[in-house]
């Protein structure tokens, strides 16, 4: 085969590539609009942990009124294990008559109550169960016996399979019948169907016909590869594995979850966090994108905001206060409120505007004994009881207040999928418990010269829908003055997208000259970077290109979030205390003794703007910008008892 055959077959391999994974894109143009009610009080909810046994309806009322009184907004009923894991204990059949029954009832009372009400779409997590047939069940490369169960689930000990997330007939199969159990109950006032984060084994994660769906896009055999995918010399066959698997997990698992939620008459709301896809795109699907905190830290939900601010959704919930001070029950029931105001400020300053506490355990009329191990506790006798009220008003406010226009915008900045798919494992002083992989981008974060400047994460879908306008990327009804491409390597259809907006005028910092992903490697790619490198607009360094101050100049800035109108603006500026916060927290870690001030300019709407932020023990600030540039600061006071510190 001459040269020239060889470089029209790699030509002709990407291009089939490029159509193959442009449907991510497509899918994502088809989410249609959808008016979202269910968060617009701002009100937080709560996991309402239901726990395998027999409820009444006294007892579901009373909770629920209690729930009301104390400022909550609405629950999310989270179907688990019996109590103390007792495999005896009395229970509902699992989506049986009565177990239907008492969740109709709970949707009705909450409607009767003005509250809100959620459905996770299964028992525990991921989604799996005793019905799960075998054919259905999650796989693995190399192991045709492999079987994932689902532990402590309402059928506890029965373990049942995990579903296969790569394949959307198992998905289909699973969802009618959960969504036929939870139907009745989906009647009333907007609901949305809950899928927790990933919690399906990863790692050489397989569905039949894989292979051949492989080898038809990437013009490749990936077996022989395959027992030493994640070995460092397997970086290319690696990517491309990635890229398939993400393809498949999106398409085959997370898009029929959102359109099965909209056939039931529900909106999906999703933890993609911990999935092996390209992330932004799985949010971007998704009616509301949520987060999670602390087991996630708060900067992981800029990557939440991002995505669900590039696909125009007014929502970015947050599982929060998930095991706080460490895992598991860590100091359960001594939990300190004003702990938990630092985590829900570094959430607000990363773009969350709805809290999901995590959360409230069914216990009867009189009772507080029952108790969730991975949560804080909201009940009646627990540590947070006596500020519960005021702490959710608090909550309620700023959830309100940033639900104010849209996210502000001006760099955006491409996420290293390429990158973290091809690094494969993390490095062990960076692995968790239940994290081993850098596909799960929970240490992005981004370089601090972009500090000032309020960037939003994007990808190669997301960047494909924008078009060039006056030298500024429009995305949705966002406008970017610039892409930071801060990056190792590309795959060529991202670089295609971006030489593309670079020569019709984007400016682009590039950082670095990136690499070619994935295995087969071609001349293009090298002739593509040199059209992009030689361009007057592609620069490595800020100071080349003439571009818009950034939105908030100063020393050491406090984490931030901006949402906008377009004349007017909201700023939420978290307290310096929770800038960078990470899992777990020491006990009593927002201790603070002492005024912190920060002086700073702001530039918006073309004016400059000098102001203060006095950050009194525990505050942060939220201040306005008119159209005139004058600055206005809202009333967020909350004063948490001082907590106690344990070094």
């Amino acid at each position: 085969m001459t040269k020239s055959h060889i470089y029209f077959v790699l030509l002709a391999v990407f291009l089939t590539i490029m159509l193959f994974f442009s449907c991510t894109s497509e899918s994502i143009r088809q989410n249609s609009d959808i008016q979202i009610t269910a968060y617009k009080s701002g009100k937080p909810f709560t996991r309402w942990w239901w726990h395998a046994m027999k409820f009444t309806r006294a007892d579901l009322k009373n909770q629920l009124v209690w729930l009301k009184d104390n400022g909550f907004g609405g629950v999310e009923i989270a179907f688990i294990y019996p109590v103390n894991r007792d495999p005896e204990g009395e229970r509902f059949e699992w989506l049986g008559k009565e177990w239907q029954e008492m969740i109709g009832y709970s949707k009705q009372c909450a409607d009767s109550l003005g509250l809100g009400c959620d459905f996770t779409f299964g028992t525990l997590w991921p989604f799996g169960g005793s019905f799960v047939i075998d054919e259905d069940r999650t796989k693995r490369w190399g192991d045709s016996s492999f079987k994932q169960p689902l532990r402590l689930s309402w059928t506890h000990p029965d373990t049942g399979n995990v579903l296969n997330h790569l394949n959307k007939s198992a998905f289909d199969r699973y969802a009618e019948i959960m969504g036929n159990a939870l139907k009745p109950a989906i009647k009333g006032t907007q609901s949305a169907l809950f899928c927790d984060s990933w919690e399906v084994e990863t790692k050489y994660i397989w569905t039949d016909g894989f292979e051949k769906k492989f080898t038809d896009q990437f013009g490749y055999d990936i077996i022989p590869f395959m027992d030493e995918i994640y070995e460092a010399e397997n970086a290319g066959p690696r990517y491309d594995y990635m890229k398939l698997v993400a393809h498949l997990a999106l398409n085959q698992f997370f898009i029929p979850f959102h359109q099965k939620c909209r056939s039931l008459s529900a909106i999906s709301r999703v933890q993609c966090a911990g999935s092996p896809t390209d992330i932004i795109s799985a949010y971007a699907v998704i009616d509301v994108p949520e987060t999670e905190a602390m087991l996630y830290n708060p900067n992981f939900s800029r990557i939440v905001a991002s995505a669900a601010a590039l696909s125009g959704k007014p929502f970015v919930t947050s599982e929060s206060f998930t095991c706080l001070y460490g895992w598991p029950a860590v100091h359960i029931r001594e939990e300190q409120t004003a702990d938990l105001k630092m985590v829900a400020d570094a959430l607000f300053a990363n773009g969350v505007n709805q809290h999901i506490w995590h959360g409230t355990p069914f216990n009867p009329i009189g009772v507080d004994t029952i108790f969730f191990y991975a949560s804080v506790h909201v009940g009646t006798k627990g540590n947070l009881a006596r500020e519960l009220p005021a702490f959710n008003k608090y909550l309620t406010r700023v959830s309100r207040l940033m639900q104010f226009g849209r996210p502000y915008s001006d760099i955006a900045v491409y996420l290293p999928v390429e990158d973290r798919w091809i690094e494969g494992e993390l490095p062990e002083e960076m692995k968790l418990p239940w994290a081993w992989g850098a596909y799960e981008m929970r240490y992005e974060n981004f370089n601090p010269e972009l500090e000032g400047y309020h960037p939003l994460w994007i990808n190669a879908d997301l960047l494909s829908k924008g078009k060039i306008v006056d030298e500024k990327l429009l995305v949705n009804d966002l406008e970017f003055s610039a892409l930071y491409v801060d990056v190792n390597y590309l795959d060529i259809s991202s670089l295609d997208i971006i030489l593309k907006h670079a020569e019709s005028g984007l400016p682009v910092i590039l950082k670095n000259s990136p690499l070619q992903a994935g295995f087969i490697k071609t001349k293009l790619f090298d002739e593509m970077i040199n059209r992009l490198v030689s361009l007057p607009n592609v620069q490595p360094d800020f100071d080349r290109l003439i571009l818009q101050h950034p939105l908030v100049e100063g020393n050491d800035l406090p984490e931030f979030w901006c949402r906008t109108d377009g004349e007017n603006a909201v700023i939420f500026f978290a307290n310096p205390l929770c800038k960078g916060i990470k899992y777990p927290l020491v006990y009593g870690q927002s201790y603070q003794d002492a005024i912190i001030l920060k002086e700073i300019n702001l530039n918006f709407n073309g004016k400059k703007i000098s102001t203060a932020l006095r950050f009194e023990p525990y505050q942060s600030l939220l201040l306005n910008i008119d159209c005139s540039g004058k600055i206005t600061f809202q009333d967020i006071t909350f004063l948490p008892e001082i907590p106690v510190r344990l070094d």
